[in-house]
C-alpha cells in the first residue's frame, strides 16, 4: 500500500498536469443546473425533455474502466451516478479524466439523463470540468476514521462519511429552530446581550478571563445568556424577551459539560415560577414531537415520556429520602461523612457545595420527567424566597435521565435581599470558592429603580444531547480539542 506521502506526491503530479493543459484546478465556479436531490426528485420530467444538464459534486467512488466506468457524485443533498462511455466523450477529455481525476475530487459533469439497465438514474457524460483537485485521499481509501479523537478532529470527514452524524447535526439545527419559533409564537422578543462582561452573572461557574485593550481592563466571557441584562430589559419595559447564544465556562469536560455551548434564556414579566413550569413543559414537548417525532425516550439507562405528568420533587425531602441527611439541620461534618460513605468525591467544604453534591448523587436515580423545586436559598442567589417553604426559593429545574436540563426562577426583585445575597456570595469568593457568583451592584441599582415580578428560565444544548442519547461534544459541529503537531502529509 502506498504511503500518504506517495499518494500526495502522485496527486501533486496530476495537479501539475492540469495546469500544463491550461486548466484551472480550482475555478471559482463550475457548471451546475440542479442539486443532486433536485435532479433525482424531478428525474422523469427532466429526462423526458432530453436537454443536457450540468451536475456537480465530490467523487465518492469510481467503478469500471476502459470503455465504460461509473462515477458516484455527492453534493451534500444526495448521491447521483455519472456514466462515462468511451464513444460518448471526447477522447482527449476522457484521457485527461483518467490521468488527473481521483476519488475525493470535485467535478462537474454535463450530459443527458437516462436510466441504466438496472434502473439506476444516471447522467451520461458528454463533458466534465474539474472543480477542486484533492491532494489527500479520503479516509475510506487510507486509514479510516476509527479513533474518536481523529473523528472529532477531522470532523468534516466524519460528517462526509456518516449519514447518521449529518442527520444528528441537522436535527440539532432544527432543535434551535423549533425553540426560536415557539418563543416567537408566544410573543417573546429575540434580543442580543453582551458576551463580554465586567462581572459574570446568572450562574455559578468559573469564567474565561481576557483583556480589553482599549479600556485597559480585564473582562470575562459570559457564563449565562444575558440573565442580568435581560432582567434590565424587564425594568426597561420589555415584558417578554429571549436569547439563543453561546456561553463559556472554564471548567472540566464530561459527557454533559463543555467549555463552550449554546443556551437559550427567556424572561417573562408579571409571571412566577409556576407560570414558567407550564411554559417549559409545553416547550419541551413541542421540541420532542417536532424534532424527534416522539415524546418517549431511552437515554443513559433511563426511560421516560415527556407526555407524562411532571411531578414536583422537593429538594430537601428527596435528599433526606435517598441519603437520610436533613440538609437543613446537618453540620458540614455530617454531610462530609455521608459523602465519604457514599463514595462521592466533592470539591469545596462550604455548605453550598456539600448540599449541591448530595443532591447530584440523588438526581442520578430520577428518570423523570419531573420538576425539582424548593431549592435552599444558598444554592439560588437570584431566586425569590418561597412563601410556603421556609429557607427555600421559588426555583424549578426539569429533570430527565438523572440530570437537570434547565433552570428557572421567580426572579428576585427585592434590591435589599439581592444585595445581601451578593454579599454572601462575595464571602464565598473571599473564602476561595472560584465558582461562586460575582456580585453586580449596578444590577442591584437597577432593582432599586424597580423590576416587575418576573419568571426567568434557561436551558442548553445538553437537552438535545440527552434526547439524542449522545455525549454533548458528539452533538457539536466542531468541539474544542487540544492542538496537535503538524499532521504528516499536510502542508
Amino acid at each position: 500500500m502506498a504511503s500518504i506521502d506517495e499518494i500526495k506526491s502522485a496527486r501533486l503530479a496530476k495537479l501539475a498536469l492540469l495546469k500544463e493543459k491550461g486548466i484551472n484546478p480550482y475555478p471559482a465556479k463550475i457548471p451546475r443546473d440542479y442539486s443532486l436531490k433536485e435532479v433525482r426528485d424531478s428525474f422523469d420530467s427532466l429526462a423526458e425533455v432530453a436537454k443536457p444538464v450540468s451536475l456537480a459534486g465530490r467523487i465518492m467512488a469510481i467503478r469500471g474502466q476502459g470503455a465504460i466506468f461509473f462515477v458516484v457524485l455527492f453534493d451534500g443533498t444526495d448521491k447521483f451516478q455519472a456514466v462515462f462511455k468511451k464513444d460518448e466523450l471526447d477522447p482527449e477529455a476522457l484521457s485527461l479524466f483518467n490521468d488527473t481525476v481521483d476519488i475525493g475530487d470535485f467535478i462537474s459533469v454535463t450530459g443527458t439523463l437516462f436510466s441504466t439497465e438496472r434502473g439506476e438514474k444516471s447522467v451520461l457524460a458528454k463533458s466534465w470540468t474539474m472543480g477542486a483537485k484533492s491532494l489527500l485521499p479520503l479516509p475510506e481509501k487510507w486509514h479510516g476514521l476509527q479513533d474518536e479523537e481523529a473523528r472529532l478532529r477531522d470532523r468534516y470527514l466524519d460528517i462526509l462519511f456518516s449519514p447518521d452524524l449529518r442527520e444528528l447535526l441537522e436535527k440539532k439545527t432544527k432543535f434551535w429552530d423549533v425553540t426560536r419559533s415557539f418563543m416567537k409564537e408566544k410573543g417573546f422578543l429575540e434580543v442580543e446581550t453582551p458576551t463580554l462582561e465586567v462581572t459574570t452573572g446568572g450562574a455559578e461557574a468559573t469564567p474565561f478571563k481576557t483583556h480589553h485593550n482599549d479600556f485597559d481592563m480585564d473582562v470575562y466571557m459570559r457564563i449565562s445568556v444575558g440573565e442580568l441584562w435581560q432582567k434590565r430589559l424587564m425594568a426597561g419595559g420589555f415584558p417578554k424577551t429571549f436569547e439563543i447564544g453561546r456561553a463559556y465556562r472554564n471548567e472540566g469536560t464530561s459527557p454533559e459539560h463543555l467549555q463552550e455551548f449554546t443556551n437559550m434564556e427567556f424572561y417573562l414579566a408579571y409571571a412566577d415560577f409556576e407560570d414558567g413550569m407550564k411554559l417549559v413543559q409545553e416547550l419541551y414537548r413541542s421540541i420532542a414531537k417536532e424534532v424527534f417525532g416522539t415524546t418517549k425516550f431511552t437515554t443513559r439507562g433511563h426511560t421516560f415520556d415527556l407526555a407524562d405528568e411532571w411531578p414536583h420533587i422537593d429538594y430537601t425531602t428527596e435528599v433526606k429520602k435517598q441519603t437520610s441527611i436533613d440538609i437543613e439541620m446537618a453540620t458540614l461534618e455530617d454531610m462530609q461523612a455521608k459523602l465519604k460513605e457514599l463514595k462521592v468525591s466533592y470539591e469545596g467544604n462550604n455548605r453550598e457545595r456539600l448540599m449541591d453534591t448530595l443532591w447530584k448523587y440523588c438526581r442520578n436515580n430520577i428518570s423523570g420527567p419531573a420538576f425539582l423545586v424548593n431549592h435552599p436559598t444558598l444554592v439560588a442567589p437570584l431566586a425569590k424566597l418561597s412563601a410556603e417553604t421556609k429557607g427555600a426559593v421559588q426555583m424549578f429545574q426539569p429533570i430527565i435521565a438523572g440530570s437537570e436540563v434547565g433552570r428557572g426562577y421567580s426572579e428576585l426583585n427585592d434590591p435589599i435581599d439581592q444585595r445581601e445575597r451578593f454579599e454572601a456570595q462575595q464571602k464565598l469568593i473571599d473564602g476561595g470558592d472560584d465558582v461562586a457568583m460575582m456580585p453586580d451592584y449596578e444590577f442591584v441599582e437597577m432593582l432599586e429603580h424597580g423590576m416587575p415580578p418576573t419568571c426567568g428560565f434557561g436551558f442548553g444544548e445538553r437537552l438535545f444531547a440527552f434526547l439524542a442519547d449522545k455525549p454533548l461534544r458528539e452533538t457539536q459541529f466542531f468541539p474544542l480539542l487540544r492542538p496537535v503537531k503538524e499532521k504528516k502529509g499536510k502542508e
